[in-house]
């Protein structure tokens, strides 16, 4: 039976994407700092009819994620699809807070580059090795639109440090093509949930499913028409 592991599982697209995955026979291994809300989000799995556990890590402390990892794989075994796509608990205030593209200072990016990159980086190293030793895997990252294909100053250091994230997974792409791995970039611009019928989580997964059935495109522009205007 397939593991599919998501990184940021949480009530919206996150368990969205674990039902979607879990219907076609996967188990789900959920990562995200809270594991009395993984072990809810495991708790609505099961009630489904899908195994799933929560392992609770987060992506700025790499070793700690490591470690997730390690009793993830020592409780389903490899890892065959992961999904990347940690949301912080407050995009407004703190460290993780949008800044304008005039007031970019080194110290308003870093904590994007630990959190998008080094933790995107850390994620993927933990299942990659394996997935090329078995000629097989899937990884699917996502960010939001303003890693490259949405322009948006107000949010200069998310975009600094997604758009780094996603320059690399589309090289991956290119790079694993040839050694049956398969990679790709999920850029979402969508109020998830809160916009028209395309921002419903449950009808973004639809699409994550097909890009994992797919597995032609390098990236997905996830597009809910509501948001045309802001962009």
């Amino acid at each position: 039976m397939p593991t599919l592991a998501i990184v940021g599982a949480g009530p919206g697209l996150g368990l969205s994407i674990a039902r979607r995955f879990g219907a076609e026979g996967f188990r789900i291994a959920l990562f995200s700092r809270d594991q009395n809300k993984l072990d809810r989000l495991a708790g609505e799995l099961a009630a489904d009819g899908i195994e799933a556990a929560g392992f609770a890590a987060d992506v700025t402390d790499r070793p700690a994620l490591t470690r997730a990892f390690d009793a993830a794989k020592e409780r389903f075994g490899p890892i065959d699809v992961l999904e990347y796509s940690p949301a912080p608990a407050d995009p407004h205030s703190g460290p993780l807070a949008p800044v304008d593209a005039l007031d970019l200072t080194v110290e308003a990016a870093q904590p994007q580059i630990e959190y998008h990159l080094y933790g995107g980086i850390t994620a993927i190293r933990q299942v990659l090795p394996n997935m090329l030793d078995r000629g097989e895997g899937t990884i699917l990252v996502t960010t939001g639109a303003s890693s490259g294909p949405v322009v948006h100053p107000p949010f200069a250091n998310i975009a600094a440090a997604s758009g780094a994230l996603r320059n690399w997974v589309l090289n991956l792409n290119s790079a694993l093509a040839p050694k049956g791995v398969y990679a790709a970039h999920i850029a979402i611009a969508a109020w998830i949930g809160k916009g028209g019928p395309r921002s419903h989580p449950d009808v973004i997964a639809e699409s994550y499913w097909e890009l994992y059935r797919a597995r032609t495109e390098p990236e997905l522009f996830y597009l809910d028409p509501e948001m045309r205007a802001a962009l």
